[in-house]
């Protein structure tokens, strides 16, 4: 199963998409952030681990320099990548992304950097410029078992 969506968002919208998500998705899913630089990631996974901790203001610092943060939530552990720094897929091993990623919700920014590396069943999530200057495109991508959590998301009546 497979399934694809487009919309624009304005921040807040795009907030809520994933805080959404953030109710459906499970331990052993992940969401790939693609964008160029400024294009929402941080602020989709930011708004992603607040909505799962369950706390609107919690500190969720980017994962650029320490590559990766960890978050015990109520319904499981969130590991948060940012793998811009990375040169390859053989870095992971020496990150324990392979160990982390079954047990965890994972998020990961930069993912081309390891592209081969990544689950098949996952959900890609594209951020780009939107309409407007206050707006981005997001496109989602979900196959496999994740596909069905991500459809209830999207269902009527869940954004």
């Amino acid at each position: 199963m497979s399934v694809t969506a487009h919309m624009d968002c304005d921040e807040a919208a795009l907030s809520r998409l994933a805080a959404v998500l953030a109710l459906k998705l499970v331990t052993g899913d992940c969401i790939a952030l693609h964008g160029d630089l400024g294009a929402g990631k941080t602020t989709f996974a930011r708004a992603f681990i607040r909505a799962a901790l369950g706390e609107p203001e919690a500190e969720v610092p980017s994962p650029t320099f320490p590559i990766e943060q960890q978050y015990d939530a109520p319904r499981g552990l969130i590991a948060h990548y940012d793998l811009y720094r990375l040169s390859g897929a053989d870095e992971l091993e020496g990150i324990g992304f392979f160990e982390t990623q079954p047990r965890a919700l994972t998020l990961i920014e930069w993912p081309e950097r390891a592209q081969e590396a990544l689950p098949l069943d996952r959900l890609d999530v594209m951020l780009s410029a939107g309409a407007t200057a206050d707006s981005r495109h997001v496109a989602l991508h979900a196959q496999g078992a994740i596909a069905a959590r991500v459809a209830a998301a999207l269902a009527p009546g869940q954004l």
